[in-house]
């Protein structure tokens, strides 16, 4: 009875087996007419049929499965999302063929890697001039993700975030680049491509001198590109800021004022954001009624907001004093001494207008 049972289940493995093998095919013959989404349902569907399968078909399986994915993100068919799947379908073949020891597609899956992270770059950056920020970030993140040593793709990310207004991403990633202590700051080669009359950038002068010695491109320039760091603390604050987490954005700015002193957006903020938390007090006060215990709360907050708004003065004069002709500021500081009838120092103020 074993023995049936034994021999029973080889035939299994075997029918399954070559049932795999015949659905790589079909796959590959519909993937090489130019039907990717069809493919990879077809692959979807038989890949359990994978596990017991011999490394080398593995191999097999997961490259195409990668070369589908990969044109389906080419073809911007949820470019992000099957970028990482066919990312990890490649990651894959690596891990199968160093199994076998036999190494058939290994260098294609990796040439092939680094084509996609190109082409999705590419996608970010396009996304990102047609306004689609949102898309341009998830792109930028995906690419961050699979090569995490490359944090210019987190920081595009970030910033792509910001304009979406999409806060919650953008702290993500502003918070794990700040972690990173990362500074962006560096050289960029450029050169002009000859036949789009545009500028590429290049990761080495080698790779550029490469370029330019086979004739594809000219008028080579040096670019020095400076910090980033005060860039992402300035609008990993705002974020915090525009979230309404005002602990964490008043934080955020004092730790950027021990970097640099003399940032005056980061007073104007803190200032904004006390006078923020004076308007949610006056908004409480408005919406209290008569009764005694109401009337006693009413002194104690509105003692409160005045020592709120007290508490934007030193911001803004500091902002002044870096920039005594900021017209901005100038006025709201003058709305905040009018509110705390602070007379001598309105009219101070006034005057030397």
């Amino acid at each position: 009875m074993k023995m049936k049972l034994m021999i029973l289940s080889i035939v299994l493995i075997n029918v399954a087996a070559y049932a795999q093998k015949a659905q790589i095919k079909d796959a590959q013959a519909i993937f090489d007419k130019g039907n990717s989404q069809e493919a990879i349902a077809i692959l979807n569907k038989t890949e359990y049929l994978i596990i017991n399968a011999p490394d080398e078909d593995k191999s097999d399986f997961y490259f195409l499965k990668g070369n589908v994915l990969k044109d389906l993100a080419s073809k911007n068919v949820d470019a992000a999302n099957n970028f990482s799947l066919a990312s990890q379908a490649y990651q894959d073949v690596f891990l199968f063929e160093n199994e076998s020891g036999k190494f058939k597609y290994t260098v294609k899956a990796g040439i092939a890697l680094k084509d996609m992270k190109s082409n999705l770059v590419n996608g970010a950056m396009a996304d990102f001039k047609a306004g689609k920020f949102k898309e341009s970030a998830e792109k930028s993140y995906k690419v961050y993700l699979f090569d995490k040593k490359d944090t210019l793709n987190l920081f595009n990310a970030a910033s792509s975030s910001i304009n979406a207004k999409d806060f919650s991403s953008a702290i993500k990633y502003y918070e794990e680049l700040k972690k990173k202590n990362y500074s962006g700051q560096g050289v960029i080669y450029y050169a002009t491509n000859k036949k789009t009359k545009e500028e590429d950038a290049f990761i080495s002068p080698k790779a550029r001198q490469s370029g330019i010695d086979q004739g594809l491109y000219e008028k080579p320039r040096t670019e020095s590109v400076p910090s980033k760091r005060i860039d992402v603390i300035n609008n990993l604050a705002y974020s915090y800021m525009e979230s309404k987490d005002y602990a964490k954005a008043e934080a955020t700015y004092n730790s950027l004022l021990e970097v640099n002193p003399n940032y005056i957006d980061a007073y104007i903020n803190l200032a904004y954001l006390k006078l923020e938390q004076k308007k949610a007090l006056a908004d409480e006060i408005a919406n209290l009624g008569t009764t005694p215990k109401e009337m006693q709360q009413y002194d104690k907050l509105n003692a409160k907001k005045d020592d709120i708004a007290r508490s934007a003065i030193p911001f803004l004069k500091k902002a002044l004093t870096i920039e005594p002709k900021n017209a901005d500021v100038t006025k709201t500081l003058l709305g905040v001494y009018r509110s705390l009838d602070m007379t001598n120092e309105y009219n101070a103020l006034k005057a030397g207008m």
